[in-house]
């Protein structure tokens, strides 16, 4: 599939996974039992671009790290469900009590939990590095990896289509 101009013009809710989107995926885990993910400056600095542009920006994503948490507040983002084990259940709960149209929502995923979800949103994202299954479905395949500035690009590429970088 490939993305249109109409695809890019319509968004106004960006939703992304944490591993593997927003990290590189690799987990570090320490003796203590602590567990340390790497975050990209520059798809932080798209983030909050978005947002200040008006943008709606949510987070939907298995984990629940106090320090993932933690990371995303500073970005500026409200809407962060971690922990979630239905993704559908979720995104369905978030776009109803915000009142928003699943066409004008871009979500980037990279692999299987992110698969049905996906289906649901008007641009489906992933990063260059996402499992097949989850590549076959998207509309916006980055060049780059996840945590690498996926997020970045997508971000971008669709406000430029905006006028709002």
């Amino acid at each position: 599939m490939s993305i249109t101009q109409t695809d890019l013009t319509r968004i106004n809710t960006f939703v992304f996974d944490v591993d593997g989107v927003l990290t590189d995926g690799l987990l570090y885990c320490f003796a203590d039992g602590e567990q340390v993910r790497a975050f990209n400056i520059k798809d932080g600095f798209a983030i909050k671009h978005a947002i200040s542009q008006g943008y709606r920006v949510a987070i939907i994503s298995g984990k629940n790290e106090p320090g993932v948490r933690k990371r995303l507040s500073q970005l500026g983002i409200e809407d962060i469900f971690l922990g979630i084990e239905d993704k559908v259940d979720a995104l369905e709960d978030y776009i109803y009590t915000q009142g928003i149209h699943p066409a004008t929502v871009a979500y980037m995923g990279d692999d299987m939990p992110d698969f049905e979800v996906m289906q649901r949103c008007g641009l489906r994202a992933c990063p260059a590095d996402a499992a097949d299954d989850i590549r076959a479905i998207a509309t916006f395949v980055s060049t780059k990896n996840g945590g690498r500035g996926a997020v970045r690009e997508l971000v971008e590429q669709v406000m430029k289509a905006q006028d709002t970088w």
